[in-house]
């Protein structure tokens, strides 16, 4: 590995053999180091290989101004979302560890922050909010600093953002509609959910994606309508609440339904219905 570019004595940039740019962060790295020189590949503590250039000069950017530690720490907390969460995308290491960085930062000032998502996330990503709390953990073990229990709700926002490919103010939107859909069927069917059942859980994934897709204006086109016929005569009840639903987001958001969707919402409907209490 050739230096490209030295931005502190962490953070190198490099260029790979295909000429890409790649971070590259490892205690007293570029120390005493020129641009074209080699690196001391034994000094190497992390590489990001990003999707784009874009987000290697905002990484490298980010790096340059921020401790070592927190951004090994920050990485330690992606990996361990990663393994349990699958596939994030890359623009989590700018903006998880920009987030936790402030927040660090804050916290020292006595500044914290309330979340007033704080209970709907735990109840609607709580996989997240788990790892949120992790994070809090890995975060006073390894930099002394305790943060407060609104800034797991803070970090699982942003672990979603990064499974969905949004944006934060989008995935907090997404949240809203999401509750919105919960309280509704909640009332409409007088049910008490049970946060336990597999079909909760189901119905807050779809209702995750379908908000998404509502709030981008994607359009799930009709497609069996024997189909359609079938759900709405076994389902009358949950189909009746998905229309109810449908109403409500026409009226709040201006977004008209296709029976497709309506069908979909129906059956995750009648599933927490009869599991409910």
């Amino acid at each position: 590995m050739k230096i490209a570019k030295i931005l502190n004595n962490n953070v190198v940039v490099v260029q790979d053999e295909r000429g890409r740019e790649q971070v590259v962060m490892g205690r007293g790295l570029a120390f005493q180091k020129r641009v074209g020189e080699a690196l001391d590949t034994a000094l190497v503590e992390k590489v990001f290989a990003l999707q784009s250039d874009e987000l290697v000069r905002r990484l490298g950017e980010l790096l340059s101004q921020i401790p070592l530690e927190v951004m090994t720490t920050c990485d330690r907390i992606i990996g361990l979302a990663a393994q349990r969460l699958g596939k994030l995308q890359d623009s989590l290491y700018i903006t998880l560890t920009d987030h936790c960085y402030f927040a660090i930062e804050r916290q020292k000032k006595g500044l914290a922050i309330k979340n007033v998502l704080l209970w709907d996330i735990k109840r609607l990503y709580p996989k997240e909010f788990e790892l949120g709390q992790e994070a809090r953990a890995i975060i006073a073990k390894r930099l002394n600093v305790e943060l407060a229990e609104d800034e797991a709700g803070f970090i699982a926002l942003h672990l979603v953002t990064a499974q969905l490919n949004s944006e934060m103010p989008e995935v907090m939107h997404v949240t809203r509609v999401m509750q919105e859909i919960l309280q509704l069927v909640k009332y409409q069917l007088h049910l008490e959910y049970d946060e336990e059942s597999l079909s909760y859980q189901r119905f807050v994934t779809h209702l995750k994606f379908f908000a998404q897709r509502m709030l981008t204006r994607t359009v799930v086109e009709d497609d069996d309508v024997s189909l359609h016929t079938a759900v709405k005569d076994n389902y009358a009840k949950a189909w009746k609440c998905a229309e109810k639903i449908a109403q409500h987001l026409q009226k709040s958001y201006q977004r008209e339904l296709t029976t497709e969707e309506i069908m979909f919402l129906a059956i995750h409907i009648e599933r927490v219905r009869k599991e409910g209490r």
